[in-house]
């Protein structure tokens, strides 16, 4: 898998996800489906997406304990989707655990990825509210870290820290970046931002773009702006 731009779907519903899809008109952009419109949906929305031809990452950001989770990616596994995702703060025992569940008989499974830290959490906040009192690079460092000695595929994390994952875990160690915006475009809930071209500078693999595309004017110019300064 090289490069992509993913569409973060955050719609509350299989109507307003379809629809927007649409609009794409034979183009098949990777889609992020997350927890507002998996629970809205089910599995159902899962299998329909896949079956329109795109690429899913799935994001439901498991963090339970280790026999829960893998019990959990084991369901997970049978729904076709290309990317899973967990909190590396669950334990590096949990991920190991997520990673058995997640492999299917025959040894196939999807990409596994952990969340680092959230790009809505800022270092004030994990200071305040986790009593994580490192600095910010360090503790997405470590997790990081801990997912790659867990046998992860790579983690989420701010685009900020991408380049230096790399130089942690290893070139093919992915780096899946949210908190991408356009640099004349609105930062909303995000504090640790990049534009598409500076995200594409650093390294990142594949950033995650919702408003920006899905709550523009016209979204399938937003997304082939977005390709074009990513991709290039």
């Amino acid at each position: 898998m090289g490069k992509d731009v993913i569409i973060a779907c955050d719609f509350p519903s299989e109507e307003k996800t379809l629809a927007f899809l649409d609009q794409f008109q034979g183009k098949k952009p990777f889609v992020k489906i997350g927890m507002e419109l998996f629970y809205a949906e089910g599995p159902s929305i899962v299998h329909k997406i896949k079956a329109r031809g795109h690429r899913i990452f799935l994001d439901l950001k498991l963090h339970d304990i280790p026999n829960t989770v893998k019990k959990s990616m084991a369901v997970l596994s049978g729904l076709d989707v290309d990317i899973c995702n967990l909190h590396a703060a669950g334990t590096t025992e949990m991920m190991r655990a997520a990673l058995e569940g997640l492999t299917r008989p025959d040894g196939t499974r999807p990409l596994l990825i952990a969340v680092t830290q959230l790009t809505s959490t800022s270092q004030e906040a994990m200071e305040r509210d986790l009593l994580i009192h490192e600095p910010m690079e360090k503790v997405v460092m470590s997790y990081a870290l801990n997912a790659k000695n867990a046998g992860l595929d790579g983690v989420v994390c701010s685009p900020l820290e991408a380049e230096r994952v790399h130089s942690v875990c290893g070139a093919s160690f992915l780096t899946v970046t949210p908190g991408v915006r356009f640099a004349d475009g609105d930062k909303g809930d995000q504090k640790r931002v990049m534009t598409p071209a500076q995200a594409k500078e650093i390294g990142s693999d594949y950033i995650v773009v919702g408003r920006p595309i899905t709550a523009a004017a016209d979204p399938v110019a937003a997304y082939a702006r977005c390709c074009a300064e990513f991709i290039g």
